[in-house]
């Protein structure tokens, strides 16, 4: 049987060749799924995302545009999109931003983008509501290797953000951020907690203060 006839199971790494992995990609089974391809293996996630991914998703989101606003910090973001070195890697973060000198580097009219003709995102953010553990593992390696210089995990359950400084395909951990200069983790994982019992328009006037001092 292969694996096109087998049901696949989401949220798990599975062995497959790239051509598998491509031919997944556009079954409309799954549509909805977010997929990844590491190291001869395929994951689709497809678990419902649900209100407090959502939720965190979007505040993450504000406060890193809102803060490079108010820092003059050049910055494109990406929601969901996928990153591609064809035969080997595959992404799709939750977010994803070019940053800096290479904030236009991918032009309007690219649909996946593939690694092999465009530089990969400065700053990658995973939203982990029940995939915690693959966040930290395997997605780590494989941001490693695609070669992002920054990589969050925001752990939806415990409103806290796991950081890592990438470089060298090795990576290690860190308390603020260095591609968003002196924005401190401490500061959004606060927030994070605050959406907990304020509204987004409550919690981002607070952050707005805050980036300002």
């Amino acid at each position: 049987m292969t694996l096109l006839a087998t049901k696949i199971i989401s949220d798990t790494w599975i062995d497959a060749d790239w051509q598998e992995f491509m031919q997944l990609t556009e079954n409309p089974d799954y549509e909805k799924g977010k997929f990844y391809y590491y190291q001869g293996k395929l994951r689709i996630e497809m678990s419902p995302l649900g209100n407090d991914h959502a939720s965190d998703h979007s505040i993450v989101n504000t406060a890193i545009n809102n803060y490079s606003a108010l820092k003059n910090i050049n910055l494109n973001g990406k929601d969901n999109c996928s990153y591609r070195k064809t035969g080997y890697q595959e992404a799709q973060p939750d977010l994803s931003y070019y940053i800096g000198d290479i904030v236009n580097a991918i032009p309007y009219g690219t649909s996946i983008i593939k690694l092999d003709d465009f530089p990969p995102p400065t700053l990658v953010v995973e939203i982990a509501n029940y995939s915690l553990k693959d966040d930290r593992g395997e997605k780590r390696l494989l941001y490693e290797e695609i070669g992002v210089k920054e990589y969050w995990i925001v752990d939806v359950k415990k409103s806290e953000i796991i950081a890592f400084k990438i470089e060298n395909q090795g990576s290690y951990r860190i308390r603020e951020s260095l591609v968003l200069p002196h924005l401190k983790l401490s500061l959004l994982e606060e927030a994070l907690r605050m959406t907990r019992e304020k509204n987004h328009s409550q919690v981002n006037a607070w952050l707005l203060e805050k980036f300002n001092l």
